[in-house]
């Protein structure tokens, strides 16, 4: 520094990285930091899950670990809602670099009779998800869940690297009292985000009242992401989009941008305007289209005149 005469930007890179979702990187031209608190609220339907599926698969992609707290899913759906969108995470499941911490399990009385219904399929996930599986007891414990989590990031030498996803944190405020959930999340962040560079992504779903739990920490946020269903783009459809309200540290682009998810290529953004009239001007050309009955056209040469 005493060498030169301007700021290390160039050095700053190791701080930022871009997630992998077309949606996002596309309106973060400088990256996401590392050390973010990111909050992903939308209506039902939006596919939050989904969008948190992706993020965690780019960051499998990266050669990176991730960890998943799952409060709405058991160990086998979440990593279903991997494979229903084609992307194979057992070989990640099975070198350790995908770890989940499964807070939902805990509502199942008896775990043997849960785990006997399950057809082949479903018992071979089980199988391949258990030793990549952390069981917390009581997830109200917020103690216990905070020390799940940390003793996971330090077997997986998280550090400066990776990405944590919480799948909902509605669903874990309904679990604690509200002081218990502001701590947790302070908490997270302070330990996780700040003090291990790693990202952390939780999602949260409107309930009609955003003046609630966790809508209403908005300034402890380091960033928030909104997704909705928009329904005056076009008449009579709900267009799914996405906008980066908050971004801390970097460049940012708020501006809305629809997106649909298909399998294998994660969220897609399109213009739905654009996309309405390519189908419109589709739809024309086939009904200016003589219909085809399979008998070849006649030519002038074959009518017969009419009688006068």
């Amino acid at each position: 520094m005493a060498e030169n005469d301007r700021v290390f930007t160039e050095y700053h890179g190791f701080r930022q990285v871009a997630t992998g979702v077309s949606g996002l990187d596309d309106h973060l031209p400088q990256g996401l930091p590392r050390n973010s608190f990111v909050l992903v609220s939308g209506e039902g339907g939006t596919r939050n899950s989904a969008i948190q599926a992706e993020l965690v698969w780019r960051t499998l992609g990266r050669d990176e670990s991730a960890v998943i707290l799952s409060f709405t899913e058991p160990p086998v759906s979440v990593v279903e809602q991997f494979l229903s969108l084609e992307w194979n995470v057992l070989p990640y499941l099975e070198a350790g670099q995908l770890h989940i911490i499964d807070c939902f399990t805990y509502r199942v009385n008896d775990r043997k009779r849960m785990f006997a219904r399950m057809d082949d399929w479903n018992q071979f996930l089980h199988r391949i998800t258990s030793s990549a599986t952390t069981t917390v007891r009581d997830p109200s414990d917020t103690s216990e869940l905070q020390n799940k989590l940390d003793n996971c990031l330090e077997s997986l030498s998280m550090s400066d690297s990776g990405v944590v996803v919480i799948d909902s944190l509605t669903e874990f405020g309904t679990l604690v009292q509200p002081v218990q959930a502001y701590d947790f999340v302070k908490d997270v962040r302070a330990d996780v985000c700040k003090g291990r560079f790693v990202p952390v992504f939780a999602g949260a779903t409107f309930a009609g009242d955003e003046a609630v739990f966790p809508h209403d920490m908005a300034y402890v946020m380091d960033d928030l992401i909104d997704l909705q269903l928009n329904g005056s783009v076009i008449e009579d459809v709900l267009v799914k989009r996405i906008r980066i309200r908050k971004m801390n540290g970097v460049l940012t682009i708020p501006e809305w941008v629809a997106y649909e998810y298909t399998g294998g290529d994660g969220l897609v953004s399109f213009d739905p305007l654009e996309e309405l009239e390519k189908s419109e001007e589709m739809l024309g050309t086939r009904s200016e289209s003589p219909p085809d009955d399979g008998r070849p056209a006649a030519d002038e040469s074959s009518k017969i005149d009419a009688p006068e």
